[in-house]
C-alpha cells in the first residue's frame, strides 16, 4: 500500500506533552458529543492544548496557503483561525508554471507550542527533500519560515521537552529521533531508534511525547492501526512497542478504521485520542475517543461495544470564553483578505484577484484544462451532506471565458458560465479527469446548457459525501437567486482513496483563448438540510 496512505491524524501536548497520564476516565459532562467531531476533510492532525485553548494542524497537500490551523475550547467544536504555511514556496509547480504538485506538498507534519518563547512551531518535510519549520507567536499568525533543514524528517512529530530541548520523531518503518539545536534552526544529532517488525508491517505518521517522565512515539499502520512506542531511557530509546488498535470498526458507517492520531491531555488531567476516519468521497475525517492508562503507562482507547464510539460525554472543560466560528454560513468577502475557510488549488496569481467588495476573480490562465487553470479557489465540503451557492455577476467576461462552480478532485464536474461569440450561456460540464499520476485525461465534455439573460447568475451544488456506496452530485442554476432550476444529470462522486484529499467546492474563472476577462462574487453560501 502506498505509504501516503498513512498521512494522518496526530494529537499533542502544550509544549509537547509534560504532564502525567490520569488514572482513570475523564470526569463525565452533562452532555455528550458525535463523532466525526468534525465531518470536513482535515488529515493527519496533530493537537496541542496551550491553557485553555487547542490547536490543531492538518494536512493540505496542494492547496495554498498550506496547514490550516484549527481552534477549539473543548476539543468538539472547532473553527478555522489561520495557515501555518502562507505559500507554497517549495518550486514553480506549485504555481501552476510549467508543472503540477498535486498529492505533493503539505503531508503529516508537527505542530507544537514552546513555552520558553512563547511560539508556536510548524514542522513538516516537502518532497522528500528537505524540512522546513515555521514559526508564530499567535496560532492564527501570522506565521513565517524559521529554517530550512537539509534532512527530511518524514511524517514528523516535534517535541518541546521539559528542559526546553528540541526532539523530532520521524520515519516510514525505520523510525528515528533527531535533536535540533536550541535555536530550532538545525538538526545536532539523529539516531535510528525502533525497526517495525515484519509481522506488524509499516509504521509512521510519528507523534512524540514527554509523560510522566516516560517518552512515547505514537504510530499509525495505514489504514488500519495505531502503535505506540515507549521509553524510560530518554527520547534515544531503548523503545517497547505496544499495539493501540487494529481494524477497529470506526462511528462513521461506510468508514475506516481511526488511525494515525496522537494524544491530548484537558486541563483536568483527561487524556483524549484525536484519530481520522478514510470517508471518501469526502476525505479524511477528524474523530475523538477518550483514553486511560494502564498501571505500567501504556494508552488504552476508550471503547463502547467494541468499537469506537459514535458518541461519548463531553470533555469536561471549563466553559468556552466565546462560541467558535462556524465551518458553514455565508461569505461576502468585504475584506481585502480571504478568510481561513479558503484555500487555492496551487498558489495564486495575486495580481489577478481581489476582495472587499465581492471576490473578483480575473483570469489568470488561457487553457480549456481546468487542472491548470490558476487562481482556482477552494472551500471544504461539509458531511454528510451541503449546498454551496455561489452568486455570480459576468458582466466583465470575455469570450473564450469559463467561470463557475466544480465539484473538484481528481474526477470533476462543474455548473458555470460559458462565454462565445457574445452570448453567455450557462452549462454543466462532466469528464474532467486525472490519472493516477496526476495528468489530465480528460478536460470535460458539456452534458447541458442553455442561454442566460444578462445579470447576475446564481449557480448551486450539493453533494453527498457519506463514504461507502458511490455518492452524487447535483447542480442548479437561477437568474433571481429564489428560483433553480436543475441542470445536468446527478454526477457520480469518486471514493478512491489515493488523491488523499476530499471532493472541495471550488470557484473558477479562466480564460481559453485571451486574458483579461474578470467575474464578481458578491456572495458564497455553504448550507446543511
Amino acid at each position: 500500500m502506498d505509504r501516503r496512505r498513512a498521512l494522518t491524524a496526530a494529537v499533542g501536548l502544550a509544549g509537547g506533552a509534560l504532564l502525567a497520564p490520569a488514572r482513570g476516565p475523564a470526569p463525565a459532562a452533562a452532555v455528550s458529543y458525535t463523532n466525526p467531531v468534525v465531518w470536513q476533510d482535515f488529515a493527519d492532525i496533530d493537537v496541542i492544548r496551550v491553557g485553555g485553548t487547542y490547536y490543531a494542524s492538518a494536512s493540505t497537500m496542494h492547496y495554498s496557503p498550506g496547514a490550516p490551523v484549527l481552534r477549539s475550547y473543548d476539543l468538539v467544536n472547532w473553527e478555522i483561525a489561520g495557515h501555518s504555511v502562507p505559500v507554497l514556496d517549495f518550486g514553480a509547480k506549485y504555481d501552476l508554471n510549467g508543472a503540477r504538485g498535486y498529492v505533493r506538498g503539505i503531508w503529516a507534519s508537527s505542530l507544537a507550542y514552546r513555552p520558553s518563547n512563547r511560539t508556536f512551531y510548524w514542522l513538516g518535510q516537502i518532497d522528500f527533500a528537505r524540512t522546513y519549520v515555521y514559526t508564530a507567536t499567535a496560532a492564527e499568525g501570522p506565521w513565517s519560515r524559521l529554517t530550512t533543514i537539509s534532512a527530511p524528517y518524514y511524517d514528523a512529530g516535534l517535541l518541546v521537552d521539559t528542559d526546553d530541548t528540541l526532539y523530532v520523531a520521524y520515519g516510514n518503518s525505520t523510525i528515528s529521533v533527531a535533536q535540533l539545536s536550541p535555536d530550532g534552526r538545525t538538526q545536532v544529532r539523529a539516531q535510528q531508534v525502533f525497526t517495525t517488525p515484519s509481522s506488524v508491517g509499516t509504521l509512521e505518521g510519528s507523534r512524540f511525547y514527554r509523560i510522566n517522565g516516560q517518552y512515547y512515539i505514537f504510530l499509525t499502520r495505514p489504514a488500519n492501526g495505531q502503535y505506540v512506542l515507549k521509553s524510560s531511557g530518554g527520547p534515544f530509546g531503548p523503545y517497547a512497542m505496544r499495539q493501540v488498535l487494529l481494524d477497529l470498526r470506526g462511528p462513521i458507517p461506510g468508514g475506516g478504521v481511526p488511525h494515525q492520531g496522537g494524544l491530548v491531555q484537558t486541563q483536568g488531567g483527561a487524556w483524549y485520542y484525536m484519530a481520522f476516519v478514510d470517508a471518501y468521497p469526502g476525505g479524511r475525517v477528524p474523530v475523538l475517543a477518550p483514553v486511560t492508562w494502564t498501571s505500567d503507562g501504556w494508552p488504552v482507547v476508550q471503547l463502547v461495544d467494541g468499537a469506537w464510539g459514535v458518541s461519548y460525554p463531553a470533555p469536561a472543560v471549563p466553559a468556552p470564553p466565546r462560541p467558535v466560528t462556524p465551518m458553514t454560513g455565508v461569505d461576502t468577502f468585504d475584506r481585502a483578505a480571504l478568510g481561513p475557510r479558503w484555500e487555492w488549488n496551487h498558489n495564486p496569481d495575486n495580481t489577478k484577484w481581489s476582495g472587499g467588495n465581492g471576490l473578483t476573480l480575473r483570469t489568470a490562465t488561457v487553457t480549456n484544462d481546468l487542472y491548470w487553470a490558476r487562481n482556482t479557489l477552494t472551500h471544504r465540503i461539509q458531511g454528510p451532506t451541503s449546498t454551496a451557492t455561489v452568486q455570480l455577476d459576468p458582466s466583465a467576461m470575455r469570450d473564450g471565458d469559463r467561470a463557475g462552480l466544480a465539484l473538484l478532485r481528481d474526477s470533476s464536474a462543474w455548473i458555470g458560465l460559458k462565454r462565445d461569440g457574445g452570448t453567455t450561456r450557462v452549462v454543466m460540464v462532466n469528464g474532467l479527469t486525472m490519472d493516477g499520476s496526476w495528468n489530465t485525461t480528460g478536460t470535460g465534455t458539456e452534458v447541458a446548457g442553455t442561454p442566460v439573460p444578462a445579470g447576475s447568475v446564481w449557480l448551486r451544488a450539493t453533494a453527498d459525501i457519506r463514504p461507502g456506496a458511490a455518492r452524487s452530485g447535483t447542480f442548479s442554476y437561477s437568474t433571481d437567486g429564489t428560483r433553480f432550476t436543475r441542470l445536468g444529470p446527478a454526477f457520480s462522486l469518486g471514493n478512491d482513496w489515493r488523491f488523499f484529499m476530499g471532493y472541495r467546492f471550488a470557484l473558477f474563472n479562466h480564460a481559453t483563448q485571451a486574458l483579461g476577462g474578470a467575474v464578481r462574487v458578491p456572495r458564497f453560501e455553504l448550507s446543511t438540510p
